[in-house]
């Protein structure tokens, strides 16, 4: 049966939902709705996402909910088939009402919290971080959300376990710390209330904890795949990552150095491999071994990366007048964002070419080496201890870095190494843009850049890139920079997108929708 055409953003948060437009995505098991809004069956007390297999019940005998938290309050149990937990994040936006604001920033810091390995922060200590009372927080959150503050981590932290019990061979202890539960008793005994299951219940046969780990990370697809993978393939440095494979077969393949966010542990290091699954909406993420500690840091980043969290719908309700072009259009962000960062100063004022070549003289001359499976793929980035040390100055002048961005690469690298510089979602993003603005030789351009795709800031908007200026056509203008300005704010809160489509649009080539 064909799709029946649903507008997205007939689904954006705070909007009621029509249950029956929620039963007919169903019926059509449409990936484009995936995560953005989940279905409870009265008869069994489980809730399934849009493209869940089963057979799907009548209209009469469903209850429809935005997020899982709701679908649990109300008493259903996630799906064991088509695993709610593996459906792309959804991100809300508002621009208009404060309480939405605010409620959803409390939500974005518990996500991050517990995506990233850490322990979620009181409402006490996130309400001072927001600048609120701890009352108005829990009034606000409840209100917006429907469920306590309370109810939502719980939510989140059963949903974190499960997805690690069914796809890693981390042990119980572990992924018990991993989502915030502390102690393994707690997490069986929050298992046992909620899902009446037990954690070893969902645990698949045994695995070589020494063989490498394959996952399935979702999308909402239109994604413009050659679009990224043109992206990234044009900025790769050799050592660090390699390629093999054609078109949309193509894998990117990559060194890992990972800081485990929550402790003081040494990095621990490895690779992983990256592809598109065929007539999928999914990516297939390979893992080595050794990282499997910090697997759930490393596929929350592999999921900022990609944008894979994106919601088409809702961005093209923005930007389609003026972007018809950019439907499924991503932010590509940064596995490492503090390499992200120096390659950002590297590539200033200079072609994409160029940049890279020097990025590759920098990875030969102070990456560290490693092993991997392929003999191509043996470096690590430079880190950010190594290019704070005043000796390399010099070193980094021989490679052909001018001395302006040895200044600013080293004054970064002091920032990051010594903890007052963090680029990770999360982050404020009002707070970094100053941070690194302040540092010699970062200006706008570079700090809203790298705000984009290291913070996964959505509304970024450089107005003194020369390409967006002559994309958009006031470069001859009096004062581009004032008309850039005026004209984005039509497109916000995704100039983001609207730079990308920007960009984009000199390469048109590049551009290939992956229709639903």
């Amino acid at each position: 049966m064909p799709h029946m055409h649903i507008p997205q953003e007939l689904f954006l948060h705070g909007q009621a939902l029509d249950e029956g437009l929620c039963h007919r995505a169903f019926q059509d098991k449409d990936a484009r709705f995936d995560g953005l809004f989940f279905m409870g069956v009265r008869s069994t007390g489980i809730y399934c996402r849009p493209v869940c297999r089963v057979r799907l019940p009548l209209q009469k005998n469903c209850r429809f909910f935005e997020t899982p938290t709701q679908a649990e309050a109300a008493g259903f149990r996630p799906c064991l088939k088509c695993r709610p937990e593996l459906a792309p994040a959804q991100r809300w936006w508002s621009t208009t009402d404060a309480s939405a604001i605010l409620a959803q920033a409390a939500a974005r810091q518990l996500d991050s919290a517990l995506s990233q390995g850490g322990k979620a922060p009181s409402m006490t200590a996130l309400a001072a971080q927001l600048g609120v009372s701890d009352r108005h927080l829990r009034r606000v959150f409840e209100k917006h959300w429907q469920v306590s503050p309370f109810q939502y981590l719980q939510t989140q932290r059963l949903l974190l376990a499960k997805l690690w019990l069914h796809d890693s061979p981390l042990p119980a202890s572990e992924i018990a710390h991993l989502s915030g539960f502390g102690s393994t008793r707690r997490m069986n005994a929050s298992f046992a209330q909620h899902y009446q299951l037990t954690p070893s219940q969902l645990r698949p046969k045994a695995r070589d904890p020494n063989a490498p780990v394959t996952l399935r990370l979702a999308y909402r697809p239109p994604l413009q795949r050659e679009h990224l993978w043109h992206f990234l393939q044009s900025r790769s440095l050799p050592g660090v990552e390699l390629w093999t494979g054609e078109g949309m077969q193509a894998q990117l393949h990559r060194t890992v150095r990972w800081h485990p966010k929550a402790s003081r542990q040494a990095p621990r290091t490895g690779w992983i491999v990256v592809g598109w699954v065929p007539d999928s909406p999914h990516v297939q993420l390979q893992a080595s071994a050794s990282l499997l500690p910090v697997l759930p840091e490393l596929v929350a980043q592999v999921r900022q990366w990609l944008d894979l969290d994106a919601h088409p719908g809702a961005v093209s309700a923005v930007l389609e007048h003026h972007f018809p072009q950019a439907h499924g259009i991503r932010i590509p962000g940064g596995l490492d964002h503090f390499e992200l960062a120096v390659r950002a100063v590297l590539g200033q004022q200079i072609t994409v070419k160029a940049a890279r070549t020097l990025g590759d003289r920098l990875v030969q001359a102070l990456g560290q080496p490693c092993q991997t499976p392929w003999p191509e793929l043996n470096r690590h980035f430079p880190d950010a201890a190594t290019l704070a040390r005043e000796e390399n100055a010099a070193l980094m002048g021989s490679l052909g870095i001018v001395r302006q961005r040895q200044r600013a690469i080293q004054a970064l690298a002091q920032a990051v190494d010594s903890g007052q510089l963090q680029l990770t979602p999360g982050s404020d993003i009002a707070s970094t843009l100053s941070a690194l603005q302040a540092l010699p030789g970062i200006g706008p351009w570079t700090a809203h850049y790298l705000a984009m795709r290291t913070l996964h800031w959505e509304d970024a908007w450089p107005v003194q890139d020369v390409a967006l200026q002559s994309a958009l056509r006031v470069r001859q203008l009096a004062h581009p920079t004032k008309a850039l300005e005026d004209m984005g704010q039509a497109w916000r809160p995704f100039r983001s997108y609207a730079l990308m489509a920007a960009w984009a649009r000199a390469t048109p080539s590049h551009l290939d929708p992956e229709n639903p």
